[in-house]
């Protein structure tokens, strides 16, 4: 683990511009989406973090031909030949992601059998896959499962259905849309996720051919067709990387500038961000002219010095604010005066990371109860899922250990604002989700280095 480690130097205010790329909830799921073309497909604006790693060796071993294109972060994919993977190859990825279940509608349209091994990703709560696999049964797959991992196989093809959510899950969400698009007859999903990439994988489909209505109320409606094309898209911005540069900004008294950031899927981050006391400004983008050589847009986040205010908040699935969120903010919050509260609605074992900030000074309490303005689904379990911050702590360096991908970022970022030098190992999980983050540590000014 020595070579996995960063030594933090803190105290130092982040201070800059750097650039998010596509976002890592939509790129991944836009590459699977390519295995139902008959054509080529391209993708702009990959970042390269891991799970962009994962599905591309995926597809690889599926015969789909996955090249760089002449832009930097271009990718495309040819499913000319795709072809059967052999369990042991599959089973080099097993474990290192969540996104192979992805693959079952996809593989059942253009093979008719799928093989899933073994799921990886955060361990952040059970995070069970019942919901994919009960959404397969329903279209007309059978799931065997065995030691290695799923074989599924559609003997009498896909058919559309009538399917509820018990909750709005995204990946289940997009299970279905991925399976619906070619399954024959129409499939109407209730209780969908809606988030910002949820619609862009909707886009993507949309031009592929698909045919899908979304409703109020959270019901997609998709018309099974029998073929569908490549696509070429550039996808929405990282808003969970953007976020968690501005509450670095806003931990260390900074100012970051964060290009490529939209406001409009940000909205309910902005609100809550000024309401602690954080700054923000939105530039828009300005196309090039004649002696003009244009803009690109993003937005502008910083401390304004003074004290910051303690906040009340629930995660919840869009537009609520995001569970992606919360672990970032939450090192802001030890410097807000008061109480700040954080109902996690979301994954029920996502509050672990706050041991390690109370190690470096925080006042952190995390209780069973419910302590947000509603009961949520974990309200009655044995789950630590709210959170109360007392503040303002003066954070002191500590070694620290990065459980997660997004509570790894909130180590990172309490690192950055505390006093003395930290040593954060496991540090290489946070390139799962953020594109050359010690890179971009560097353009901030911030002192860090691997030993």
């Amino acid at each position: 683990m020595t070579d996995d480690v960063l030594v933090v130097h803190g105290g130092t205010p982040l201070e800059g511009r750097i650039r998010v790329r596509g976002a890592k909830n939509l790129v991944s799921k836009a590459m699977v989406a390519a295995l139902l073309g008959d054509s080529p497909s391209r993708l702009f604006d990959v970042p390269k973090i891991r799970d962009v790693e994962v599905v591309r060796g995926l597809l690889g071993l599926h015969g789909v031909k996955v090249t760089d294109g002449a832009e930097d972060g271009e990718l495309v994919f040819d499913p000319a030949n795709v072809e059967s993977a052999s369990t042991d190859q599959i089973n080099v990825h097993a474990g290192s992601s969540r996104i192979p279940i992805l693959f079952c509608g996809p593989l059942l349209h253009r093979l008719g059998h799928a093989f899933i091994p073994d799921l990886g990703g955060c361990h952040i709560g059970p995070r069970p896959i019942d919901f994919h696999l009960q959404a397969l049964r329903e279209f007309g797959a059978t799931v065997d499962k065995r030691p290695e991992g799923l074989h599924l196989s559609a003997p009498n093809g896909l058919h559309g259905t009538k399917f509820a959510l018990p909750y709005p899950s995204v990946g289940a969400t997009e299970q279905v849309l991925l399976t619906a698009v070619m399954a024959e007859g129409v499939t109407e999903l209730r209780n969908a996720a809606v988030e910002p990439e949820i619609i862009d994988l909707i886009c993507i489909l949309q031009k592929m051919g698909a045919i899908i209505k979304v409703h109020t109320d959270r019901v997609i409606e998709i018309q099974g067709v029998p073929k569908l094309h490549g696509y070429t898209h550039r996808p929405i911005p990282d808003r969970i990387e953007a976020a968690s540069w501005a509450a670095a900004a806003l931990a260390t008294r900074g100012h970051v500038e964060v290009l490529g950031a939209q406001q409009a899927d940000m909205m309910t981050f902005l609100n809550v961000f000024r309401s602690v006391g954080g700054e923000y400004e939105v530039t828009d983008a300005r196309a090039p002219k004649l002696g003009d050589p244009g803009q690109e847009g993003g937005i502008r986040f910083w401390h304004p010095g003074g004290e910051l205010n303690a906040v009340a908040l629930e995660t919840d699935v869009h537009p609520g604010f995001m569970t992606d969120w919360q672990q970032p903010l939450v090192v802001a919050l030890t410097q807000a005066r008061g109480l700040s509260i954080v109902h996690e609605t979301v994954y029920e074992q996502r509050l672990g990371y706050t041991e390690a900030l109370n190690s470096m000074g925080a006042n952190i309490q995390v209780y069973r109860d419910c302590l947000g303005g509603t009961p949520c689904r974990f309200g009655r379990r044995n789950f630590k899922h709210s959170a109360v911050i007392a503040g303002p702590s003066k954070l002191h360096a500590a070694d620290l250990v990065i459980p997660d991908l997004r509570a790894g970022f909130s180590h990172l970022i309490a690192a950055l604002a505390a006093e003395g030098t930290s040593r954060v190992y496991g540090v290489d999980l946070i390139n799962r989700g953020y594109e050359d983050f010690e890179a971009k540590l560097a353009d901030l000014g911030a002192h860090a280095e691997r030993p």
